[in-house]
């Protein structure tokens, strides 16, 4: 038996790490994930030449919740990804999603098994993600906005939604340096210094004022974490509606018209790196 899951990516609104409060909306950008029953075992294959713990450790919680003993059953996975590492992008979050979903579909199709509902899923793939040290606070905002798609503000240490909504849907531009930073060598104690600022962002983005929340967001955790605030700057001068960090960095997004997308690419074009072409997904995870 065969089954494939699409999960995307999502870009940060206001980054949860400074008070434990945090919004994202979901990116066309992907991770594709292929899971195929065999005798027994877990095998783990990703195109980007990650470690496979955090996949391995997907499959395990799906296994374990559902009683499974990997001697007698197991699962071949294998992910394609458009989502650069490490980046700020949820790469870890879709990832998770999807082998979490895929496996435990495929699990429940083998033995009619009650299948998982949503949370269910999502908090599992949190879990594992707690577990193998890719996320500092569980990010259930980058991992809802990348299940369901559309933008999420939520209470990350309850795991509890503020909003969810479909979003409008604008062009997204990604700006990726030529270097990549990972969440585990940022510093929680220095971002939380700036909470009483990153609480005015959140207040914007309770009211829907999305961009507004962005932009100051982006500003205050490029200053906190020592990246180059122009690059912001930069698009929303060349016409972008919103622009700013995502995550912890190393990408920057900007939400554009069409008519400013060609504006946005050439203020970026001085700085090293590339700059990816995407939209916003209101999909979300799904089978396909």
């Amino acid at each position: 038996m065969k089954m494939n899951v699409r999960s995307p990516g999502s870009a940060t609104i206001i980054n949860a790490i400074a008070t434990g409060f945090g919004s994202a909306f979901g990116i066309g950008l992907d991770i594709k994930c292929e899971a195929k029953t065999i005798d027994n075992g877990i095998e783990c294959f990703n195109d980007v030449g990650a470690d496979n713990t955090l996949m391995e450790l997907c499959v395990e919680k799906v296994f374990s919740h559902y009683d499974i003993d990997k001697s007698e059953f197991g699962v071949n996975i294998k992910t394609e990804s458009s989502l650069p590492m490490a980046s700020g992008l949820s790469s870890s979050s879709a990832s998770s999603n999807a082998i979490v979903k895929v496996v435990s579909s495929i699990v429940c199709e083998e033995f009619d098994f009650k299948p998982l509902d949503d949370l269910q899923i999502i908090n599992m793939a949190i879990d594992a993600s707690l577990d193998a040290g890719v996320t500092i606070t569980g990010s259930f905002d980058d991992a809802t906005a990348s299940y369901f798609g559309g933008v999420v503000i939520t209470d990350n240490k309850n795991r509890e939604f503020i909003i969810k909504e479909k979003m409008e849907d604008y062009p997204i531009l990604v700006y990726m340096p030529n270097y990549y930073s990972k969440s585990g060598d940022s510093n929680p104690e220095r971002m939380k210094l700036l909470a009483p600022l990153v609480e005015t962002a959140f207040s914007f983005a309770v009211e829907k004022d999305y961009f507004k929340a962005l932009n100051l967001n982006g500003l205050i955790y490029s200053a906190t974490l020592g990246f180059d605030s122009s690059i912001a700057i930069d698009a929303l001068e060349a016409g972008a509606i919103a622009s700013g960090l995502s995550g912890t960095g190393s990408s920057f997004v900007a939400v554009v018209g069409e008519e400013s997308i060609d504006d946005v690419k050439d203020s970026w074009s001085k700085y090293e790196g590339r700059v990816i072409e995407t939209n916003v997904d209101n999909i979300g995870c799904s089978l396909i």
